[in-house]
């Protein structure tokens, strides 16, 4: 009888000493920019709350400049459990659902705060969850920010931009959006963009200030029209799996952080956005073209039949419901 509780402590202690010195939940983030950037700054102070609050539970390894995967390797890399958390552009998760090109729509929103308005409203919301079923879980949205249009020569009006080549990033909603002005849209990973301006392989580009910024686009863009046309956001996102699968204190806590870390990136961006746009102007290479109400007009107008031309992929009714967050 003695034997057996000896042997029955000591399994005891032998499992409460594994489930002590468990390995850690590993979690590897991917993403395409500097830790400087909004979205680099997110990941680190992703990983510190992790660390203070999870320490010896989660461990978080961060692999900046796409030292892991570029933004449209990521989703193949999540489905196969290569990587458990990256954060792509909007635009590179068409392939899972056509839905999410609602943020590519031009003149959509009209400042971010109707962007937040409809990512957090009930539609926004479901987008994130859109994918579930092809293993793909969304768990935020991080903020760039608004995107500006530029080339060498001005653009205020919608003609400006005829005949011209625009790099852009690989969505077909973009591209159209350039086509129905006259112009060519240029398909081109973010890296590429200052090289192919200096050669004139394309006439001009579109982006927010920080990204403009922070990649010394503007030394050869000689006009910059601040014409807040589209969106530049990015979606956090997770094996559906690896999150579903995770322990419940733990999800609980990560969902948490995660929050945390998107809000705190989020106000990262809107600094940026303000700091790289005044820094442009000091700079002094690049004239600021303001459009009159009139010439925004005018280039919503040009830009309509994008929606139009979309409106059965993404859905009518999410496209009215996204625009009504503008009020």
């Amino acid at each position: 009888m003695k034997l057996a509780i000896a042997v029955l402590t000591s399994v005891i202690v032998s499992l409460c000493a594994a489930t002590v010195h468990a390995d850690p939940i590993q979690i590897r983030f991917s993403h395409t920019v500097s830790g400087k950037a909004p979205k680099g700054q997110m990941a680190k102070h992703f990983k510190k709350l992790v660390e203070e609050r999870l320490k010896g539970r989660v461990e978080v390894k961060i692999y900046p400049r796409s030292l892991m995967y570029l933004d449209s390797e990521v989703v193949s890399a999540l489905q196969e459990g290569k990587l458990e958390l990256a954060a792509p552009a909007l635009s590179k998760l068409k392939r899972l659902t056509p839905k999410l090109q609602v943020f590519d729509l031009p003149f959509l929103f009209k400042d971010m705060a109707a962007v937040d308005r409809f990512q957090n409203s009930p539609q926004g919301k479901a987008l994130l969850q859109a994918t579930v079923d092809q293993g793909v879980l969304g768990l935020g949205y991080l903020h760039n920010g608004m995107k500006q249009m530029s080339a060498n020569d001005p653009l205020r009006v919608p003609e400006d931009a005829n005949g011209k080549r625009f790099r852009i990033m690989s969505s077909e909603v973009i591209k159209a959006q350039f086509e129905v002005l006259g112009a060519e849209g240029v398909k081109a990973a973010f890296p590429d963009v200052f090289n192919m301006l200096a050669r004139g392989k394309v006439n001009g580009q579109e982006n927010t200030w920080s990204n403009i910024y922070s990649a010394h686009l503007h030394r050869h863009q000689k006009y910059i029209t601040e014409s807040n046309h589209g969106l530049l956001d990015y979606m956090v996102i997770t094996s559906a799996e690896f999150w579903q699968n995770l322990p419940a204190d733990i999800r609980v806590e990560l969902d948490q952080i995660m929050a945390e870390a998107i809000a705190f990136g989020n106000q990262v961006a809107a600094a940026n956005n303000d700091e790289n746009r005044q820094s442009v102007i000091d700079f002094g290479h690049s004239e600021i073209v303001t459009l009159s109400d009139q010439q925004r007009a005018a280039w919503e107008l040009a830009m309509a039949p994008v929606w139009q031309q979309f409106a059965n992929e993404i859905g009518p009714d999410l496209i009215l419901a996204a625009k009504s967050y503008n009020q």
